[in-house]
């Protein structure tokens, strides 16, 4: 009985929640694995199933590849998408995106006449109709997809100016 009073005084006297709202200080993707993780210092403190660009491993090479980018970026401010819902931008191109291309179009790579591309972010489906079937292979032209309450989430969760690493 001793113990019965002394574990209902334990419960009594608990903060009503303990539960601390998630900071994030940066976001990774793993585009083989398909996963997006919010982290906070080395701790992964929220994870998405991702659908991305059907263009393949590696950086992208050029506007229309349909590659997911590599490499070190920054997000911006979410903010409102006729199309996806939501949309995330990632700042592709960097500079190493820049030189890489520069690079791949002066040695003949790549075409004299192809543009390196931009507008990549993170976003939602928008669709209701490919809504449930949308992570079943990757279809964007290079974006990061996530379901429209994902999208909402994470964009309350990051803030503009936070970090992005993607890798294969």
């Amino acid at each position: 009985m001793r113990r019965l009073i002394a574990f209902a005084i334990l419960l009594a006297c608990a903060p009503a929640s303990s539960a601390q709202p998630l900071h994030v200080t940066r976001v990774h993707l793993a585009k083989k694995a398909h996963r997006l993780e919010l982290i906070d210092g080395d701790k992964v403190v929220k994870w998405y199933r991702v659908a991305i660009g059907p263009g393949g491993d590696g950086p992208k090479t050029r506007e229309g590849d349909k590659i997911t980018p590599t490499g070190h970026y920054i997000l911006s401010a979410a903010r409102p998408s006729a199309k996806f819902k939501t949309f995330i931008a990632v700042s592709y191109p960097n500079e190493a995106d820049r030189k890489r291309f520069a690079s791949r179009q002066a040695s003949g790579a790549i075409p004299k006449d192809a543009t390196i591309g931009g507008d990549i972010g993170i976003h939602g489906v928008g669709s209701s109709t490919l809504a449930p079937f949308h992570k079943l292979s990757d279809w964007t032209r290079g974006c990061v997809a996530v379901d429209n309450a994902e999208i909402d989430e994470i964009a309350s969760l990051v803030p503009g100016g936070t970090p992005i690493d993607i890798e294969d």
